[in-house]
């Protein structure tokens, strides 16, 4: 019976098998480099460097700057996370209102673009707009506004980071809840009509309630990635002045590993991320199971 079975998918095995070879050599093969967490590496001798068991984790853990480090990421990427799930559904939300077919696709082509644009691209531009002689400057000028270093006050650093995060990915979420608002019944929109209710109390008591499953699992699955705040994006845009506030656990272990060349210590910052963050992807699969009865196997 299995072989029979077998015989029927072995096509679809197949087609799976490149993906799995790749996935096998630049996944699970360089997890063997993780052993330099555990040693006071060496270059030139490689994986025979001498091995100091826990130390480097220890001195990680008493530098200050990987504690601020470390809030830093969780600060950017909770607010993040919390925008990247409000901001798509209200705008879903208004273009569901949208009865005119075509202005509505037009609007959802445009806030789903700068998704498809890389941060080295949206860095450039947003260093351009956000300059102090940029046209963001001018315009609060002109309302009577001071002007504003975003990039390079510690204080407006992260949140321009979240701003602009938000305004990048939040095409991506509405699209999702736009195709959710298709699967609720129009009925339901009939029949609160026959009793009274106006556009407003058929969003609070039938558009919402409805969306909710699919919010709750959206957020659930994004509390994984809630240790990734956004290396390519920060790394485009920070500068030391806003290491205080805008340093991520990813930019942290990119200048100690890369620029700084102290390997080991950057690779123990590196696996204490991922040991965090699969704990945290493991968690966020459960929630969804039990909350939303989504379930990935």
């Amino acid at each position: 019976m299995k072989f029979a079975k077998f015989r029927k998918q072995w096509p679809y095995h197949l087609l799976l098998l490149p993906g799995v070879v790749l996935t096998f050599i630049f996944s699970y093969i360089p997890l063997y480099g993780l052993v330099i967490a555990f040693e006071k590496y060496n270059p030139g001798l490689g994986f025979s460097s001498p091995w100091v068991g826990l130390e480097n984790f220890r001195y990680i853990f008493s530098q200050p700057n990987f504690i601020r480090t470390i809030w830093n990421t969780f600060y950017i990427a909770v607010f993040k996370l919390a925008g990247g799930v409000i901001i798509p559904v209200c705008v879903a939300l208004l273009l569901n209102e949208v009865s005119n077919g075509k202005i509505k696709k037009i609007f959802q082509t445009l806030v789903y673009i700068p998704n498809f644009l890389s941060w080295v691209i949206l860095a450039g531009i947003l260093m351009d707009i956000l300059a102090s002689d940029g046209i963001v400057n001018q315009a609060l000028q002109l309302l009577g506004f001071s002007g504003v270093n975003f990039l390079g006050d510690p204080r407006a650093f992260p949140w321009t980071m979240i701003v602009s995060d938000i305004w990048k990915s939040f095409g991506f979420g509405t699209v999702v809840y736009l195709a959710a608002l298709t699967g609720i019944d129009p009925g339901l929109y009939e029949a609160a009509m026959v009793d009274g209710a106006k556009r407003w109390k058929q969003t609070l008591y039938i558009t919402i309630p409805m969306l909710m499953p699919t919010i709750i699992l959206m957020t659930v699955l994004a509390l994984g990635n809630v240790l990734n705040a956004g290396f390519d994006q920060i790394y485009n845009l920070y500068s030391p002045v806003v290491y205080e506030s805008g340093d991520i656990i990813d930019t942290y272990v990119y200048r100690l590993g890369l620029q700084q060349a102290q390997y080991s210590v950057g690779t123990a910052v590196g696996l204490f991320k991922s040991v965090v963050s699969c704990i945290l992807v493991s968690l966020s699969y459960f929630l969804a199971d039990r909350v939303a009865g989504y379930r990935i196997f």
